[in-house]
Parts: structure tokens; sequence; C-alpha cells
């Protein structure tokens, strides 16, 4: 089944007129929703309805959205999309640490929540993250099986760190990444607050793939939260 043609999608919140207008606009553009007012109403919706794609609100009224994300991930992957008024960084990053896989502050625009959300199912739809011998994004082509990176056609030189953090991204495009999730996955577990090894190693991966790293094509800063790596897709 094609995800992104009559995808399953739960809203969770319990604004009703921010429901009714999320629901009029995905089912106009061809998506079948099922809505919940509360966590205890969100998690029984998700076990009856196996949704593809869940947009869940952090301000609760029974509980917060975090827990129901920590439920969620504790069974399955489906794509979580937050919509909240809160716009402090921390509850951000808090979210995206949880689990969530992005991040949209109210009021949005439904254009942007749209493509959010195709961006969302078609890396649902995608084999599993590491299958894809080749990563390509506009000029920058990565074979991981030959750990070669190229940049316009010439082959770019990058340290084993540089590498393994390029990687991360790759295994994770157009998802927005916590300073705390790259840092553990690129360096270790034992790592999480040494924000400052990788603002240090993404500002030489900026050198050595962006055109112009002050304006980057490829690795974006969201700032207060980490990073993202824009693929074509985006």
């Amino acid at each position: 089944m094609n995800r992104l043609v009559g995808a399953h999608i739960l809203v969770v919140d319990d604004e009703p007129a921010i429901v009714r207008a999320v629901r009029t606009n995905l089912t106009r553009h061809g998506f079948q929703v099922e809505t919940a007012a509360s966590g205890t109403e969100a998690l029984a919706a998700f076990d009856t309805h196996h949704p593809d794609l869940i947009l869940l609100d952090l301000g609760l009224p029974d509980t917060s959205g975090l827990i129901v994300i920590r439920h969620i991930r504790s069974r399955d992957n489906v794509p979580i999309i937050i919509l909240s008024v809160r716009s402090e960084e921390h509850d951000k990053v808090a979210a995206l640490d949880m689990g969530a896989d992005d991040y949209l502050t109210k009021p949005f625009g439904i254009g942007e929540l749209l493509a959010r959300i195709r961006v969302a199912l078609r890396h649902a739809a995608r084999p599993a993250a590491g299958s894809a011998a080749v990563f390509r994004s506009g000029d920058l082509e990565v074979d991981l099986e030959r750990r070669k990176v190229t940049v316009a056609g010439e082959e770019t030189h990058l340290t084993p760190t540089e590498y393994q953090l390029l990687k991360v991204f790759i295994s994770h495009p157009d998802k927005v990444l916590t300073d705390r999730m790259l840092l553990q996955q690129a360096w270790g577990p034992e790592y999480g607050s040494e924000a400052h090894y990788l603002h240090v190693y993404v500002a030489r991966l900026r050198k050595k793939l962006e055109a112009d790293p002050q304006q980057p094509r490829y690795l974006m800063t969201e700032r207060g939260v980490g990073y993202r790596l824009l693929s074509d897709e985006h």
C-alpha cells in the first residue's frame, strides 16, 4: 500500500477548533482521519486504528503528550509530529528526545503541516535505515559501502568522526535531531552534554560539504534544539 495515498492519521488535541480545521484540510487532501481529545483516548485510538502518522498536542487534559510519546515509542515507530503552543526550546528538545519526529508551533500554516506530513510518511515507507547503499541530495553523494563522499563530482575527505556524524544524519534525513541524540549516536551513550564537540564538527562538515557554509543547503540549524539534514524530498 502507498502510505501517501489515503494514509490514516490520528489527530490528538483537546481544542475543537484546531481538530476541526486539521481534520477538514487533511480529509480534503485524501487522508483518513481519527481524532482523540486526551492521552487516554489517544492510546486507545492508536491500538484500535493503527495509524500511519500521529499529530500530537503536548498539553492534554489528562496527561502530558510526552507520556503518550513514550508509550507509543515502546511499541511502534509510527511517525509523530508535535503540534503545540509551547515554543520554548526545552519543550521541543524533550519531545524530540522522547522520540517525536518533528515539531510545529501553533499557529501553523496548513501548507507547512501537509509538507511535514508528506515527508514523514515518505520516510516511514522507506526500507530500513542503512539499507540504501548510496545517499544523494543535490550535489552531495555518499557511497556508504565504499565510504566515499563526493560534492559536485569531486571526492571530499572526511575524518572518521566527521564521517560517523554524517552517517547519523543520513540515517535520519529531514528529521530534527537534538544535540543529545547526535552526540550519543556519533560519539557514544556516555556523551550528551558536550554540545561544543558537536558544533565544532558540524562546522567542519559544512566547510567540506556546503558551497556556502554560512548559508547551508544540507545541514540546517534548528536553533536551540539541534540540526536537520535536508534531502531532495523535503
